[in-house]
């Protein structure tokens, strides 16, 4: 069976590949204690994985696909990882389930098994358009997303966003006699929305959340303001409307490099006048000041001459003018675009 369905075949590529593992230990045999099951990470659906046990005579090897126990019936799913890495996982993640009480892997899957799986996955998109349908009929202030069918075909996850509580119960009726499944309402997040739903970012690639994301980040307006980024939410917010994970990639380098920087709070005082800390280019070692009564014309001042300015400061010297310490000028416009540091902590997690 294993042959059939070798990893990267139409199969594999249909149920999230972005739950992928690279198993660094899986030439690692770690000893096994007699007559206690061996531990499996499956994934299913989207974000959907969980750990299983299974008998060493099952023998499984990462990319199988198998029947695992479902609260009901059981369901199929493929293995992403096996071996001493499996007991890492579960530790990273927390998950504390007793090891008498996770659930097994019943078997690898048989023909019949993937064909009534495949035949369940089909259904899928015409499920979730009359489910659309049927709520919109009943008056429901929710966003259905997804549906992730089991793989025996007797239950089907529904997954939808809404701005408050739903009362569903109706709904559930309603689509327990039409598709004659047990029916779960699973609310998701903008951020979950997204990764399910997939979309080109305005970077041009795939969103981040729908290929390799699995564990969202806060993101917070701070994030943006170190980098002295335009607080402009058109230019921030990503397609879920909250501010881009992306912006936490680089937030780690820039707080390293600020570290090199004096407090920006200090006033720089001149005998032409104060001056006032305005931005910062971090890469180019460089703070932009400009005096208190002509905030619109700043000047490029490097770091080490602002120390050398706030030392002399200390000692109660103040140098002549700031023209004397910049390496260029510029006028300031306006950047904000009409937005508040509001618009900004709506997007924020």
């Amino acid at each position: 069976m294993r042959g059939e369905f070798e990893p990267g075949t139409l199969v594999l590529n249909k149920r999230a590949c972005k739950l992928n593992e690279f198993n660094w230990m899986k030439d690692f045999e770690g000893a096994a204690v007699e007559g206690q099951p061996l531990l499996a990470e499956v994934r299913f659906k989207n974000d959907h994985k969980d750990f299983y046990t299974y008998p060493e005579e099952l023998d499984l090897h990462e990319g199988d696909l198998v029947a695992v126990e479902a609260a009901i019936g059981h369901d199929i799913g493929i293995v992403t990882m096996v071996g001493p890495l499996v007991e890492r996982q579960m530790k990273r993640k927390r998950f504390r389930t007793p090891l008498e009480e996770m659930k097994k892997v019943y078997r690898r899957a048989r023909a019949n098994d993937v064909e009534k799986w495949l035949s369940a996955i089909a259904l899928e998109d015409s499920t979730l358009y009359r489910t659309r349908a049927i709520a919109e009929n009943l008056g429901l202030e929710m966003k259905l997303n997804d549906i992730e069918y089991q793989g025996d075909k007797t239950k089907a996850i529904f997954y939808y966003t809404a701005d408050g509580r739903v009362d569903f119960r109706e709904l559930i009726k309603k689509l327990a006699e039409e598709f004659h499944i047990r029916v779960e309402m699973r609310q998701i997040g903008v951020r979950q929305e997204s990764a399910k739903l997939g979309g080109i970012g305005s970077c041009g690639r795939e969103l981040c959340c729908a290929s390799w994301i699995s564990n969202f980040q806060s993101v917070t307006t701070n994030v943006a303001r170190v980098q002295q980024l335009s607080p402009n939410p058109q230019k921030l917010a990503g397609q879920c409307g909250k501010l881009k994970c992306c912006l936490n990639y680089e937030y780690d380098a820039y707080m390293d490099a600020l570290k090199s920087f004096p407090d920006s709070n200090l006033t720089l005082k001149f005998k032409n006048g104060d001056a006032v800390h305005q931005k910062n280019d971090v890469f180019k070692g460089i703070m932009w000041y400009s005096y208190t009564n002509d905030r619109g014309n700043i000047m490029a001042i490097p770091v080490d001459k602002v120390k050398e300015i706030i030392e002399m400061n200390k000692r109660g010297e103040q140098p002549e003018k700031l023209e004397d310490y910049a390496v260029t000028r510029e006028q300031m416009t306006n950047t904000n675009e009409g937005y508040s540091e509001r618009d900004l902590n709506k997007m924020s997690d």
